[in-house]
């Protein structure tokens, strides 16, 4: 099955004045489709590749897949994380997380933002949730694919390539970050959130002894 662009849940102009209309419309219509549209490509590439027993090609083109893919995922997400008149702060079981994990809620608010800014190059900062320690962490992903922990579940995201900022913000995307603060849709946090909490990696023994016999 071919991958899809979403359609943004909001129209262009929905996030003003924090985040300018023609923005919108190219980073999702052109950056986050082009994306999908090499994601879709790639896996193409690879079917033909393995129909021709052609392996010389497959670790560039997983190289392909994997920044292309993980784009098209993280645009997805950041869409999803934002709303009109948003903003605030978290209530309930994610309030409490991040004030265990961060100290207090502007603890996390400050490290994320430290976060963002200081990629070297393009790259997201992220909101994870580590399953093994059953915790939430900060992440830089440079790119769209490294510097993840391989467990880990991208929560909440700040795309911090330049084509998200710059026709608004110039240079000044430190700006950008602080922006974002009044979009955030925490209720979609939270529901990422707790279905995150669900996660359990490490099977019980039990269940695969029981599930050899």
């Amino acid at each position: 099955m071919a991958f899809t662009l979403p359609p943004l849940p909001y129209d262009f102009a929905a996030l003003e004045p924090h985040i300018d209309a023609k923005t919108m419309e190219i980073h999702h219509d052109k950056h986050h489709a082009a994306y999908v549209k090499k994601a879709n490509e790639t896996l193409e590439q690879l079917d033909e590749a393995r129909d021709k027993s052609d392996f010389t090609r497959i670790a560039g083109l997983e190289k392909s897949l994997a920044f292309n893919l993980s784009g098209h995922v993280l645009h997805s997400l950041f869409w999803r994380n934002l709303m009109p008149k948003g903003g605030g702060r978290p209530t309930g079981e994610l309030a409490q997380a991040l004030v265990r994990d961060f100290g207090s809620f502007e603890g996390f608010q400050k490290q994320i933002n430290e976060v963002s800014g200081t990629i070297m190059g393009s790259g997201w900062g992220a909101l994870i949730y580590e399953p093994m320690a059953g915790r939430l962490l900060t992440s830089q992903i440079y790119d769209h694919q490294s510097n993840l922990a391989q467990a880990g579940v991208p929560l909440l995201v700040i795309d911090a390539w330049e084509h998200a900022y710059y026709l608004q913000y110039k240079t000044e995307k430190t700006k950008f970050f602080e922006a974002v603060w009044n979009l955030w849709n925490w209720d979609d946090v939270a529901q990422r959130h707790e279905a995150a909490c669900r996660m359990n990696l490490l099977i019980p023994q039990t269940v695969e002894v029981a599930a050899k016999r």
